[in-house]
């Protein structure tokens, strides 16, 4: 096994890769094989993992030979790397400067949980329409999943259980273009959520509004689906808003 191939390592911070739910999300958001054994879609992985989940700040470098000692490899990688993030707007790279974490202004986070919120509710009035029992049983089972992270005030687990929940939606919902451009929020979009989930007080409050959109779903109500998703994503952007977050930190 070349240095280019080898397996990343739990250090500096960077977990290795386990998790397959979130290996799959971000590599399908990156555009990045699945299958891919790639050591630079591991460390773009590993990074945007380390942003997400809050780890990583707003501002803070990005050091190249940290990244390459890290995963055994050579700079080319953790470069390859770093653009593929440059790309999701996830990284900025200027010349003559370290890589670091992007920022972002408090007008484009409500910008885009606007459009969110917009694009959800057409999800939920769209699963009413078309779900059958086999799929609001699977949107139980996410929901379980949910209620278990809660009850543990897991909020890694809560968050990518969420990321799971709303994909089951968009999977029933069977509607590619809407997929498409949600995609296109991409690691912002993640980033945002986990953000908002990691305020004090959060999970009851998302775990009680999912058991009732599902209950929603259940009764075929789209009116009210609709409506207790836009409030479940606007809830999101006002913990954001009360945290004081400004884009330069968490």
């Amino acid at each position: 096994m070349t240095a280019e191939t080898a397996p990343p390592v739990a250090a500096y911070g960077y977990p290795s890769i386990s998790d397959g739910t979130r290996r799959q999300e971000l590599l399908r958001i990156l555009k990045r094989s699945v299958a891919s054994d790639s050591i630079a879609d591991e460390i773009a992985v590993a990074v945007a993992t380390e942003i997400i989940e809050g780890r990583l700040s707003p501002g803070d470098d990005l050091n190249s030979v940290d990244l390459a000692r890290t995963f055994r490899s050579s700079r080319t990688p953790v470069r390859e790397a770093l653009l593929v993030l440059e790309r999701e707007g996830f990284v900025e790279i200027a010349a003559r400067r370290r890589p670091r974490v992007a920022r972002l202004a408090i007008r484009e986070v409500r910008e885009l949980y606007s459009l969110r919120a917009h694009l959800y509710a057409v999800v939920s009035r769209t699963v009413v329409k078309v779900a059958n029992d086999a799929d609001l049983a699977g949107l139980r089972a996410h929901q379980r999943a949910l209620e278990s992270a809660a009850a543990e005030g897991d909020v890694d687990r809560y968050f990518w259980a969420n990321v799971r929940f709303r994909n089951a939606e968009l999977e029933i919902a069977r509607d590619i273009t809407l997929r498409r451009v949600l995609d296109t929020l991409g690691l912002r979009a993640l980033q945002l959520r986990h953000l908002s989930l990691a305020q004090p007080g959060r999970l009851e409050p998302s775990l009680g509004d999912h058991a009732r959109l599902v209950r929603a779903y259940e009764d075929r109500d789209a009116g009210l689906a609709a409506a207790l998703t836009q409030s479940l994503v606007l809830s999101g952007l006002a913990a954001i808003e009360r945290s004081g977050w400004t884009g330069n930190q968490p």
